[in-house]
């Protein structure tokens, strides 16, 4: 069930997830996440923004994803949750044990969308 997000990206609700795989299970962890987690994602309303694999540690697994308001992240993360089809997913995918040793997650809000004009108080320009 994909669900409209607002027009103006300062409007949404971000999350950040860092995802720390188990010694050995870094492709394992990515080829679910690709096949079958944001498939599940798309299908219950959770949009990807963008997924990033940091330079100094390339085994763990970033990405960003947008929510309409609070309410909407909540229901969102308790259906993915309660979502049968990824129960399956994630038990037959940890059949030889957990893929993630840890993750780790930031609820972010924009300050300002990128088509807005820069208040007198942000960073001045050039410097981020």
């Amino acid at each position: 069930m994909a669900v409209p997000l607002p027009t103006r990206s300062v409007d949404l609700i971000f999350e950040f997830k860092q995802y720390t795989p188990h010694p050995g299970k870094a492709d394992a962890l990515r080829e679910r996440f690709w096949q079958w987690t944001v498939p599940t994602f798309q299908r219950l309303g959770i949009r990807v923004v963008s997924v990033f694999a940091p330079r100094e540690r390339t085994d763990e697994l970033w990405y960003i994803v947008a929510f309409n308001d609070e309410p909407s992240r909540q229901a969102a993360w308790a259906a993915f949750a309660g979502d049968a089809q990824w129960q399956q997913v994630k038990a037959d995918s940890e059949r030889d044990g957990p893929l993630l040793a840890s993750q780790t997650s930031h609820v972010l809000q924009a300050l300002q969308s990128p088509e807005a004009p820069r208040p007198e108080h942000a960073w001045p320009p050039g410097l981020i």
